[in-house]
């Protein structure tokens, strides 16, 4: 079995890779940036791809559409920090067999790694257990109009107080808004909102929504 590990910071790298040597391994590659992921990707051909969302110059979001694009076979586990659920959402709609958290426990990754080669889907627990708790974990098909809105909003960078202002309501109904989305899509933080506001497709995702929902 050949693995490739993607991550932008060493320590992880050496980390898993020591983990995935429990496995019948015979090469394991590396990569830190989306340039070295796809040209190991295309040099190695790896039975299994273990991929980080945050790499340096980058998104793995987007090394994941162009892997699957050009490999549709390609076996890929997204190993993340973030436990959020429309991470877990995205990851899934764009072709990953598997999302493990950095969090979760390490014999998670090397399950998600053994179901991958079979072609079968796992989820760490913790992320799976966040996903069960929603009502409708789906990301973005779940969002109000408004909500897409506003998370539109705040991905192009806009402050609360400009997102009310814009669409002329209270500051604190924009504020209740943001706090629903964070409930919604598992999140902590504002700053999470963002993060995923860009990271969907650049928006792209985002707009597609919002025209469904004009129609």
């Amino acid at each position: 079995m050949k693995i490739l590990i993607v991550d932008d910071h060493t320590v992880v790298r050496d980390g898993v890779k020591r983990l995935v040597e429990t496995l019948d391994v015979t090469e394991i590659g590396e990569a830190e940036t989306p340039a070295e992921a796809l040209d190991a990707f295309r040099r190695l051909k790896p039975d299994v791809t273990i991929l980080d969302i945050n790499l340096k110059n980058g998104s793995g979001l987007e090394v994941l559409r162009r892997l699957k694009a050009d490999t549709p076979s390609a076996k890929i586990v997204v190993f993340s920090m973030y436990s959020d659920i429309a991470y877990a959402a995205s990851a899934r709609r764009e072709g990953a067999l598997g999302y493990v958290a950095k969090s979760a426990p390490s014999d998670e990754l090397l399950t998600a790694v053994e179901k991958a080669l079979k072609n079968e889907r796992f989820t760490d627990s913790e992320t799976e257990a966040l996903m069960e708790a929603q009502a409708s974990p789906g990301g973005l098909d779940q969002l109000t109009r408004r909500e897409l809105q506003i998370l539109q909003m705040l991905g192009e960078g806009k402050s609360l107080g400009d997102i009310a202002s814009g669409l002329g309501i209270a500051y604190k109904t924009a504020a209740n808004t943001a706090t629903r989305l964070k409930e919604k899509l598992g999140m902590e933080r504002t700053a999470d909102l963002v993060r995923f506001a860009l990271e969907t497709r650049g928006g792209r995702m985002l707009q597609a929504r919002l025209a469904e929902e004009r129609d």
